[in-house]
Parts: C-alpha cells; structure tokens; sequence
C-alpha cells in the first residue's frame, strides 16, 4: 500500500502499529500524525535499532497492509 494512503487514513492504522510496536504510545502516535519518517525514527529510538532496520521493519508492515 501506498503511504500516502496510510497518512490519510492514520487513525485506522494507530492500532495496527501499536500491535507492531508495542513500545510507541498512544500519544507518540498522534505526534508522529501518519509521517512516515517521524515514525520510523521513533521505533528506531524506542527500539535501539539502525534507522536502517526500523525502515525495513516499516516496510515489511507496509507491504502487509
């Protein structure tokens, strides 16, 4: 799926993303508001992962979706 589509339709997929990463709040979530790069930067902090990895992990959940 297109992340355009992901950023316009975020709140269907908050809870979705929390069951991935289960370490992001709620409130980060909305910080983050469906950019992809926020989101990417907060797992790799939240998890003490490369943003290397934490892009790929994004891109295999987006590949899911």
């Amino acid at each position: 799926m297109n992340w355009d589509k992901i950023e316009g339709n975020w709140s269907n997929y908050k809870s979705d993303i929390r069951l991935n990463w289960e370490k992001i709040t709620d409130d980060q979530l909305d910080s983050i508001a469906g950019k992809r790069d926020h989101l990417a930067g907060k797992i790799q902090v939240m998890y003490g992962i490369n943003f290397e990895e934490a892009e790929n992990q994004l891109s295999d959940w987006q590949a899911k979706q």
